[in-house]
C-alpha cells in the first residue's frame, strides 16, 4: 500500500484517543477509531444502571392502552422498556397501537429490531428537534417519555405547551464510575499514554469527566488543566459542546451528524494532518537517536 493510500485509510495512525463512553457502549466508537488507525483507550466517564425504582415505568407499561405516543431518547431507554415488558409478561404487540418517536438512528434501529415501527426521527438528534418534529401532532394526546432519571426537561415542557399530556417514566440512571478516577489521572500524567483526543458523547460524560478530575462547575479550572492544554476535545453535537463550554473546557471538534459515525468522521477529518505530523516527528526522533 503506498503512503498516500495508507494515510487516507488510516488518517488517525499514531494518535491516541481516549473514549469515555459507558463500558458496554464503547465498542462502536472504539472500533471505528481503530479502523482509522487510532490507538484507543477506554475509561468510562459514565455508568448506566437500573433506577432506584421502576414504579413509574411499570405503571406506564401496565396502562399502555391509555397512551398515544411513546418517545425514546436512547438505546438505554429502549433496552429498559423491553426489559420491563418482559418482566411484566407483556410483549411488543402491546406497543403497536402507539406512534413512536426516536432520537437518532441507533435508537430507531434498536426499536425496529424489536418489531415496532418508528414514526418520527428528527432531522437533528437532539431534544429540540424532537419537539419541532412533533409540533401539531400531540395536542390532546397522551405521551409517554421513557428516559434517564436526570435529563433536560426540553421535551416534556415544550410538548405540554403544545397541549399534550406528558408523563415521564424513569427507565435508568447514569452515575459516575468512581473506579475510573485513578485510571484517568494516571493516563493524563503519563507522557507515553497521554491522549491526543478525548471524546464526549453526552453532557453527562462532560460533567462526569470534570468530577473525576476532582472539580465541577463553579469551582474553577481542574487541577489537571495544564495536562489538558494540548489535548483535543471532541463532541458528538451542540448540546454536549454547550456543556463542555459551560464547564470551561474547549470544543476543538464537533460532529456535523450527531451520531457515533459522525463523531468518528469529524475526528478523522480534523486530525488527519496532526496524525501525519506526529508520525513524521516520531520518525525524526527515532532516526536522530540512532544517529
Amino acid at each position: 500500500m503506498n503512503r498516500k493510500l495508507k494515510a487516507r485509510s488510516a488518517p488517525l495512525s499514531g494518535l491516541h484517543v481516549l473514549v469515555g463512553r459507558a463500558r458496554h457502549q464503547a465498542s462502536a466508537l472504539s472500533s471505528g477509531l481503530r479502523k482509522r488507525g487510532a490507538q484507543v483507550r477506554e475509561i468510562p466517564f459514565i455508568q448506566i444502571r437500573k433506577p432506584r425504582s421502576y414504579k413509574s415505568l411499570d405503571t406506564a407499561m401496565k396502562n399502555l392502552r391509555e397512551y398515544d405516543w411513546l418517545i425514546l431518547t436512547s438505546v438505554n431507554g429502549v433496552e429498559a422498556v423491553w426489559q420491563r415488558l418482559k418482566k411484566l409478561r407483556l410483549t411488543s404487540k402491546h406497543l403497536r397501537h402507539l406512534r413512536v418517536a426516536a432520537i437518532g438512528p441507533a435508537t430507531k434501529k434498536a426499536i425496529e429490531q424489536r418489531g415496532i415501527k418508528v414514526d418520527v426521527v428528527p432531522e437533528e438528534y437532539v431534544a429540540e428537534s424532537v419537539v419541532k418534529s412533533l409540533r401539531g401532532q400531540v395536542k390532546g394526546k397522551r405521551v409517554l417519555l421513557a428516559r434517564a432519571r436526570v435529563a433536560r426537561d426540553v421535551i416534556p415542557r415544550a410538548l405540554s405547551k403544545f397541549g399534550a399530556h406528558v408523563e415521564v417514566a424513569e427507565a435508568y440512571e447514569t452515575v459516575i464510575p468512581q473506579s475510573s478516577r485513578t485510571r484517568l489521572c494516571a493516563i493524563l500524567n503519563d507522557p507515553k499514554r497521554r491522549p491526543d483526543v478525548i471524546t464526549f458523547t453526552s453532557s453527562s460524560t462532560a460533567r462526569n469527566f470534570m468530577a473525576l478530575l476532582g472539580t465541577s462547575r463553579g469551582r474553577g479550572r481542574p487541577r489537571y488543566m495544564a495536562v489538558l492544554e494540548d489535548i483535543h476535545f471532541a463532541s458528538i453535537g451542540p448540546v454536549t459542546s454547550s456543556t463542555l463550554r459551560e464547564l470551561g473546557l474547549p470544543v476543538d471538534i464537533e460532529a456535523k451528524e450527531y451520531t457515533i459515525p459522525g463523531l468518528i468522521e469529524a475526528i478523522a477529518r480534523a486530525l488527519s494532518g496532526r496524525s501525519a505530523a506526529k508520525r513524521a516527528m516520531e520518525k525524526f526522533r527515532s532516526s536522530h537517536l540512532r544517529g
